[in-house]
């Protein structure tokens, strides 16, 4: 018992107060994910539409993630990660409340279309704010720690929402708008600003500026991004395939809250003491094995029959989740350099949104026309296409890389580095000259 207790102490302490700000924002948010699990559930069982037409939705929804990622990354950089937080949490408690009151399939398109823009919009900044304030040894860490709040949320969402669904699907979408208002509050309250400002007053040369052209140039960086895409289209599953499956199996949305909170509490329950144990380890392997466990894990739901035997198949690639989410995340942040994290976490994140665009289509119409089955088989290939990508990619990459476009003093020159002019939480940063800091480029996107 008292290992256990070490062990906790260990994995949760020497991180700055704003991080845990930023973690208790992001549990109040997964609390209320509603929209994203039983959209799916809402539109073919209570408003009885085709597969097809929840898939098109997903994939408009998917769309507007698509649309907000690098714009939402470009906005980190420049505007800061506290007002392109605070804007994106606001516009989706109004735009997640709205949905719920659409009638028409076309209203109900355009406005899901919304949601995905708004709801996206956060993720750039949040991944940038967490890389700015965590020193780097403890990143992995961190974005573990994140990840866990993130699934602990959704876990006791899963079964609540699973339970008010079955009475009213207004009253979780007027939850997720009040609970994701709640977010906007913290953010607004207590998050200071984190962002790196360039010191033209010390007079150095702090490299090229970065633009959306530099990290599409950056051809290991997007090779991460094609994994991440890989992996990201088998666990949209989860949300997407597996509800409508278990739907045409005769399984009820309580049901589907019930199989998919497994998901949820089984990282709560495993996330710290896993993380714990491959912080340091290779991330090649990790990234191999939790891809393949990805992939196979939802090519078992092709021979679940029962509750207990989806929960099953859910337990597995959970696995590969807790693995692979802190691991990718690690590896994302030491390859982006300091003044232009935004663009690169929102590029990172542009491959989750694409993947929310594409997967809802192809699970829609593979169900449709194909049956169940072969979606399964589909993603048992794409885990195998995945860890031989990230097997080939790592191989490539030594250890301690270095970020593609080296700023002049980045965060990552060891612990407790200050970048000039960076809101560093319980830091005492001397004050600048009286010059300016230098203006972006506006030529830089």
């Amino acid at each position: 018992m008292g290992r256990l207790t070490r062990g906790a102490r260990e994995s949760v302490s020497g991180l700055p107060r704003a991080f845990w700000w930023l973690w208790t924002s992001t549990l109040v948010n997964r609390l209320g994910a509603f929209v994203a699990t039983f959209m799916t559930l809402y539109l073919t069982i209570d408003r009885g539409y085709s597969a097809s037409f929840a898939g098109l939705v997903l994939a408009l929804h998917g769309l507007g993630g698509v649309l907000s990622s690098l714009v939402a990354g470009v906005l980190t950089d420049r505007l800061g990660r506290r007002p392109t937080l605070l804007g994106a949490q606001l516009s989706t408690a109004f735009s997640v409340a709205l949905l719920g009151f659409m009638e028409h399939p076309a209203a109900i398109a355009a406005v899901a279309l919304l949601v995905g823009m708004t709801s996206n919009a956060s993720r750039p900044a949040v991944t940038a704010m967490m890389a700015d304030i965590v020193r780097p040894e403890d990143r992995v860490r961190a974005f573990a720690l994140n990840y866990w709040a993130i699934n602990l949320g959704f876990g006791v969402s899963a079964m609540a929402a699973g339970l008010v669904a079955e009475y009213s699907y207004l009253a979780g979408f007027l939850g997720e708008a009040t609970l994701t208002l709640l977010c906007a509050v913290l953010v607004f309250v207590k998050l200071p600003e984190s962002r790196p400002v360039r010191d033209a007053a010390a007079g150095g040369d702090e490299g090229p500026a970065i633009g959306l052209g530099t990290v599409l140039r950056d051809g290991r960086f997007m090779g991460v991004v094609g994994l991440s895409f890989l992996i990201s289209l088998i666990f949209t599953q989860g949300s997407v395939g597996l509800p409508v499956a278990m739907g045409a199996a005769g399984f009820s949305a309580g049901d589907y809250g019930l199989v998919i909170a497994a998901n949820g509490l089984l990282i709560v329950l495993l996330q710290i003491p896993v993380t714990r144990f491959i912080e340091h380890r290779d991330p090649q392997r990790l990234l191999v094995v939790s891809a393949l466990l990805a992939g196979y894990g939802f090519a078992m739901t092709a021979f679940a029959g029962s509750l207990w035997a989806y929960a099953a198949t859910v337990c597995v690639w959970t696995l590969a989740e807790i693995v692979n989410s802190p691991t990718q995340m690690g590896l994302v942040a030491r390859l982006s350099p300091v003044h232009g994290r935004g663009r690169y976490q929102g590029m990172y994140t542009l491959s989750w949104a694409v993947a929310s665009l594409v997967a809802p289509l192809m699970a829609g119409y593979v169900i449709d026309h194909l049956g169940a089955g072969w979606l399964w088989g589909a993603t048992g290939v794409l885990g195998t296409v995945a860890g031989l990508g990230y097997w080939l990619l790592m191989r490539r990459l030594p250890e301690g890389s270095p970020a593609p476009v080296p700023p002049a003093r980045p965060t990552d020159e060891g612990p407790g580095a200050v970048v000039p002019g960076a809101v560093v939480p319980g830091a005492v940063v001397p004050a600048p000259p009286a010059a300016a800091p230098a203006a972006p480029d506006p030529a830089v996107v």
